[in-house]
């Protein structure tokens, strides 16, 4: 066996310990694929039932695609940005309360663009502002034009299904008093080219009859002021993670699993939770042994994967308007643009660019330097004057090409639905899946994330502790008689 190899528990070792409870030194084991947020809250929730837990991660970091970048001497998150609900039923409440993190409010909970309100952002075409009543009054014919598709998708016979785009060409053709043109359709594109942010995907791919159905939490969404790094940390601390190890392979069978990574590491523990991004598993990469059954594969191949890029830039100073957001209209979704300002939030020069779709997988494609280009020219378009001040830096996601993550997020194809997303969940002998796309209540969030990773250890501590009656307690001890009483703080959250 490697040196560093986990210690298995054999078939008849278990059966040992059912007889024997107070045999010493035999703990269950547990390895932990991706050390993202959703393999954090799994590694952390197992090792907290005494489970002896390795978490394998390929990149050199831990985090995944919630990554906050200190390039500019101030934090600013070049993955997930947002609490998606800020309130107590967020599972990821209690942590962001318990490290006191600050959020900046960005939308209330009846946003018609989910994660900012009409009243936060600015508007230009050809550089000049759109006027404020006349964005307004498109988002209230795009909010009739979302209440149509629901009246087209409750006409389709229940096994078919139509591109949301096709729905909503269909819904100006029911109603079309609801048709606009001139700037006012210029605008109806931006709000389109937001919803296609919201799920990292044009909307030609996005199914009409699932693209509504996940569950967003009351209280509206947060900003993270300090960026997710705090989260990211606790969560990682004390767990043993094991950085530069990209799974290879993984045999796993009655009596156990074993996983070789490419740098010839090998790992062996009672179960597995695999938190793999979507798109990593896509690819095939990670061969099992034997194969994944066909209910499970086919549930990977039948969800889509988004993608969605960021491009900030820091400046010497502010010289922007100071609002939440910016955009710039167009005549098609793929031709607006939308910068977040962090600047109102935060206090810091930082302007940051925000593509998604088909245009995020285009500039995929591009150089580092053409990109930065683009996204400038994006910003001149909107604010002429951008032209006289330069950038003094600028950082580059590639959620899309990195081989580690292979896009975005989750989001539901033309033809699925949503039970995908918990065939996704199920576990499968000796293996357990985590990860926001196994989240069929809150995909594509770091919450959904973070709850399928404690689902997938309480699935586990079901399966290996309950049933053997031979926990040996709580590591850090459990709240209770004599457990020292937290206060919890109330979720910090403001709108400047």
């Amino acid at each position: 066996m490697a040196p560093n190899a986990l210690d298995p528990l054999t078939t008849d070792s278990l059966a040992a310990l059912k007889r024997d409870r107070a045999l010493p030194g035999v703990t269950p084991t547990a390895i932990v694929v991706g050390a993202g947020v959703a393999g954090l809250a799994a590694a952390k929730a197992l090792q907290a039932e005494s489970f002896k837990v390795v978490v394998l991660e390929s990149r050199d970091r831990v985090g995944g695609r919630v990554h906050t970048d200190y390039s500019f001497g101030v934090p600013v998150d070049m993955g997930a940005s947002w609490l998606h609900g800020v309130a107590d039923v967020n599972p990821l409440s209690t942590l962001v309360r318990i490290l006191q993190l600050p959020l900046y409010r960005t939308s209330g909970d009846n946003s018609v663009l989910f994660d900012h309100d009409l009243e936060s952002y600015r508007l230009y075409d050809d550089g000049k502002s759109v006027d404020p009543d006349l964005v307004a009054a498109v988002g209230e014919v795009f909010e009739e034009m979302l209440k149509e598709t629901k009246a087209i998708r409750s006409e389709l016979p229940p096994t078919e299904d139509m591109p949301m785009e096709l729905a909503l060409q269909s819904a100006l053709t029911r109603r079309p008093e609801l048709v606009l043109t001139g700037v006012a359709n210029r605008v109806l594109q931006w709000y389109i080219c937001r919803m296609e942010g919201w799920f990292a995907a044009d909307l030609v791919n996005l199914s009409l009859r699932n693209w509504d159905q996940e569950d967003l939490l009351e209280g509206g969404h947060g900003l993270m002021v300090r960026g997710y790094a705090p989260v990211v940390g606790a969560l990682a601390s004390d767990l043993d993670v094991r950085l530069r190890h990209r799974v290879s392979h993984i045999r796993h069978g009655t009596s156990g699993v074993q996983v070789t990574c490419e740098n010839g590491a090998v790992f062996r523990a009672d179960a597995l939770v695999m938190a793999a991004p979507l798109g990593v598993l896509k690819t095939g990469t990670i061969q099992f042994t034997p194969k994944l059954p066909e209910w499970k594969q086919s549930a990977i191949d039948g969800l889509g994967v988004g993608h969605e890029n960021k491009v900030a830039f820091l400046f010497e100073y502010s010289f922007w308007p100071n609002v939440d957001f910016l955009g710039a209209v167009d005549d098609t979704s793929y031709g607006c643009s939308y910068f977040l300002n962090l600047h109102k939030a935060t206090g810091n020069p930082v302007l940051v660019y925000m593509p998604a779709g088909s245009l995020s997988t285009d500039l995929d494609k591009m150089a580092d330097d053409d990109v930065i280009e683009f996204a400038l020219k994006e910003l001149r378009s909107i604010l002429p004057h951008a032209a006289a001040v330069k950038p003094l830096k600028a950082i580059l996601s590639h959620w899309g090409k990195d081989p580690n993550t292979l896009g975005a997020y989750s989001y539901e194809i033309v033809g699925s639905n949503m039970e995908i997303y918990d065939r996704l969940a199920k576990s499968t002998g000796r293996l357990f899946f985590a990860g926001e796309a196994t989240s069929r209540s809150f995909p594509g969030t770091v919450h959904g994330a973070y709850a399928s990773g404690t689902r997938a250890a309480g699935e586990i501590t079901r399966a290996y502790v309950e049933k053997l009656e031979h926990c040996t307690g709580v590591v850090g001890g459990e709240a209770g008689e004599g457990a020292e009483e937290v206060e919890l703080l109330p979720l910090q959250i403001s709108r400047l």
